[in-house]
């Protein structure tokens, strides 16, 4: 049951928070590959150069999650950017503001490591996605995303991966 009497809280996730994770990620793809682990989420943090965010229901209970990642763009003096991924709102909150919110930190974050942009992607079959994504500021009109898939890497490159 998530209740949502209180004002959703938005932190950094823990360990801890795997099984919630996990069952988010499940909402946003139909993968058996889904594996959140709780010392991935320890070794992401350690890296440092982003953050898994959660929103926590009043009630305690993990209802959104987004994964931002850190990149320094050698293009112009280092000056760090930002990709968010994963961003999954539970389907019983969605809404309710909750996404809103979770993006108001993402967006806090990406400021206070000086971010010039952050930039995302969204599967082209999620239009009400892509409508709250563009509600909360991000421009749909400006760039194209194009994603190459392990499985469509050239052999060659496999290979030479391997020696």
């Amino acid at each position: 049951m998530v209740h949502m009497n209180l004002a959703p809280i938005v932190r950094a996730a823990l360990p801890t928070d795997a099984v919630a994770i996990h069952s988010l990620y499940l909402q946003l793809v139909d993968d058996d590959n889904v594996n959140v682990t709780a010392s991935e989420i320890q070794a992401f943090d350690e890296r440092g150069n982003g953050r898994l965010f959660v929103c926590e229901s009043g009630g305690g209970h993990i209802i959104a999650t987004a994964l931002v990642c850190v990149f320094c763009d050698v293009m112009y003096g280092s000056q760090p950017f930002a990709v968010v991924y994963n961003v999954v709102v539970n389907d019983k909150c969605r809404g309710r503001g909750v996404g809103r919110i979770l993006m108001q930190e993402v967006e806090q974050f990406c400021l206070s490591r000086n971010c010039s942009k952050m930039m995302l992607l969204s599967s082209v079959l999620r239009a009400d996605a892509h409508r709250f994504f563009e509600r909360v500021g991000f421009l749909s009109d400006v760039k194209r995303g194009f994603v190459k898939y392990r499985r469509q890497f050239s052999q060659r490159a496999l290979q030479r991966a391997l020696e």
